[in-house]
C-alpha cells in the first residue's frame, strides 16, 4: 500500500450562538479527492482530539470507500479552550449535538444534500453526541455508528473517571494527555468535572432516542471499563431497527484495542445496507 501523505488541520471559525461565545474549531479533511463519496463525520470521546484518533478514522474511510472529517470539539486539542472558571452543564452533549456541530458544518459549507447523505462516527461521549444529533435531525443524516456510547449514567462510569482524576493529579497522565492538547487542564477538567457532578447522575438520553430514524450500529466491547452493556441494550429496546455489535477482546476503545475486528463489524453494516 503507498504511503498517504498525513494532511494538515485547518480553523473553522463559529460565530457566538445563544450561549456560548465564538469559537475556533481544529479540523482535518481525510480522502477528500473522494468527492462523489458519502461524508463520515468523527466525534471524539471526552479527553479526545483530532490527534488521539491517530489513523483508525483514516482505516475506516479507506474500508468503506468515505470521504472523512475529524475535529477537535471546544476545550480540546487546538480548538477554542474551555475558560478554566467554566463549568460544563449538564446538557454539555446536547449543546455539541444541537448547536456546535451544526454550526461547524454550516461554516463547512456543507449543505442540507450533502448532510443528508452524512454519517456520524461517534466514540463514547462522542457517540453520544451522535445520538443526539440524529434523534434532533432524523433527516439529516445518512446513518451513525457509535462505538461505547453513554446514555445513562451508571456507578462503573462514575468509579472509573474518579480514578481518572487521581491518576491525571498524580501520575505522568497529564503529561501524557498534554501532548494532544494545548490546553490539558481544559480539556480534562471540563468532562472530569461534570461527569463525578451529582447533578449528572440524572442524565439520561434514552427518552429521545425513538426519534432516530437513520440506520445506527452501536458497538461496546465486553471488557469495557466505563459501563457496561446496558448501554447498547439501551439503545435496540428505543430504536428498533438498530443493530448491536459486542465485541470479545476490547474494553472503551475497540478502535485501538481491536481496529481490524471493529472496522469489519461496520463495513459489513454499511455495505448491508
Amino acid at each position: 500500500m503507498t504511503a498517504r501523505t498525513p494532511l494538515s488541520t485547518a480553523f473553522a471559525e463559529l460565530p457566538a450562538g445563544a450561549d456560548r461565545g465564538a469559537l475556533r474549531i481544529e479540523y482535518q479533511w481525510l480522502s477528500p479527492e473522494r468527492v462523489d463519496a458519502p461524508l463520515a463525520v468523527f466525534l471524539h470521546e471526552g479527553l479526545g482530539s483530532i490527534a488521539m484518533w491517530k489513523d483508525w478514522p483514516q482505516t475506516l474511510c479507506d474500508a468503506l470507500g468515505f470521504r472523512g472529517l475529524v475535529y477537535s470539539r471546544p476545550g480540546y486539542g487546538r480548538s477554542t479552550p474551555r475558560g478554566h472558571d467554566v463549568k460544563w452543564p449538564v446538557d454539555f452533549m446536547h449543546r455539541q449535538a444541537h448547536d456546535v456541530l451544526p454550526a461547524f458544518l454550516d461554516a463547512l459549507r456543507i449543505d442540507a444534500a450533502e448532510r443528508a447523505r452524512m454519517w456520524l462516527v461517534g466514540h463514547s461521549d462522542g457517540g453520544s453526541i451522535a445520538l443526539l444529533y440524529a434523534a434532533a435531525f432524523p433527516d439529516a443524516l445518512g446513518g451513525a455508528i457509535v462505538v461505547a456510547p453513554h446514555v445513562i449514567v451508571e456507578q462503573k462510569s462514575v468509579d472509573a473517571i474518579a480514578q481518572a482524576r487521581i491518576a491525571f493529579e498524580t501520575t505522568d497522565f497529564k503529561p501524557k494527555l498534554a501532548r494532544y492538547h494545548d490546553d490539558v487542564d481544559s480539556a480534562f477538567y471540563g468532562w472530569n468535572d461534570i461527569w463525578l457532578n451529582a447533578d449528572f447522575r440524572r442524565w439520561d438520553i434514552t427518552g429521545v432516542l425513538s426519534s432516530i430514524t437513520c440506520p445506527l450500529l452501536a458497538a461496546q466491547g465486553h471488557d469495557d471499563e466505563y459501563g457496561t452493556m446496558a448501554q447498547i441494550d439501551l439503545i435496540r429496546q428505543h430504536v428498533a431497527h438498530a443493530q448491536l455489535a459486542k465485541l470479545d477482546g476490547c474494553g472503551h476503545s475497540p478502535h485501538r484495542e481491536a481496529p481490524e475486528l471493529l472496522n469489519t463489524k461496520i463495513a459489513a453494516f454499511v455495505k448491508s445496507l
